[in-house]
């Protein structure tokens, strides 16, 4: 059970511009959409439901760089706003007024951070865009592809904790009629997956186990054939927590994003 790899033509915002159109969304890919090879999966997913929804959105393409989340987090305030004042202009260059994106960090930076530097925008998570879309009709989920399916959910900080967005996850996956099992830490009171705030990328402090370890451990135990993420990092750290279980053959992990695209069939 693995979605199609079909090819996507995604518009880009610059090409858009040059016909005189204007999309309505900015589609934020992000850097792990753009270079991690298993997290292309759900920038590839998103945009077929995209094209199926027949959205009009637009990418940036090369002019995109980096958010500057991690920047901050690492404690590069001075980079963080060099990055977030360069996109601000690129934003107001194309008048973006709305932005989508699967990466929860980029979310609450665009959300919370850029207004202190200039640029407001309304921001939407791919899972609050895909659970309006079910509530409001336009997309219409079949009822059988998953439906012998167990999921556990893992909560992204940036998305649950530090946004409250604890609904539109789970209200797509109730949609798509699977079996949805909780761990015993989740909503606010959510165990990390290990990766935010930029331990993404330094080496593990000292300690019995590694946060990532004790949270697939977690999600083992649910029985669940399935952990839903919906987040680059999260993806990342179950990914390699299944690894390190043996449990990469028997328990998948997919972006919500991604059961979706199975659940359509795209």
């Amino acid at each position: 059970m693995e979605p199609k790899q079909k090819k996507v033509e995604v518009p880009i915002l610059a090409d858009c511009i040059a016909r005189s159109e204007k999309p309505e969304f900015l589609f934020w890919v992000g850097s792990a959409g753009a270079f991690d090879d298993r997290y292309k999966n759900v920038s590839r997913a998103f945009a077929k439901i995209l094209d199926y929804l027949g959205t009009s959105y637009a990418v940036l393409g090369i002019e995109e760089s980096s958010s500057g989340d991690v920047a901050r987090r690492a404690g590069n305030e001075m980079l963080f706003q060099m990055q977030a004042l360069m996109n601000i202009e690129i934003f107001e260059g194309y008048e973006v007024k709305k932005i989508l994106t699967c990466d929860p960090h980029a979310y609450n930076t665009f959300l919370n951070e850029y207004p202190d530097l200039g640029g407001t925008y309304e921001v939407i998570h791919h899972t609050q865009f895909l659970r309006d879309r079910i509530e409001d009709g336009s997309l219409k989920i079949p009822q059988d592809a998953l439906a012998s399916k167990n999921i556990t959910y893992h909560d992204p900080c940036y998305l649950g904790r530090a946004n409250k967005e604890y609904k539109a996850p789970r209200q797509i996956i109730e949609s798509l009629a699977a079996g949805n099992t909780e761990m015993g830490r989740n909503r606010s009171f959510a165990l990390c997956c290990g990766a935010g705030g930029g331990q993404m990328f330094k080496e593990a402090e000292e300690g019995s186990k590694e946060v990532f370890i004790e949270r697939t451990e977690e999600a083992i135990k649910t029985g669940a054939d399935i952990i839903a993420t919906a987040c680059p990092y999260c993806m990342v750290m179950m990914t390699d927590g299944l690894k390190y279980k043996n449990k990469e053959k028997e328990i998948k992990n997919y972006d919500i994003a991604e059961l979706v695209v199975l659940a359509l069939g795209l």
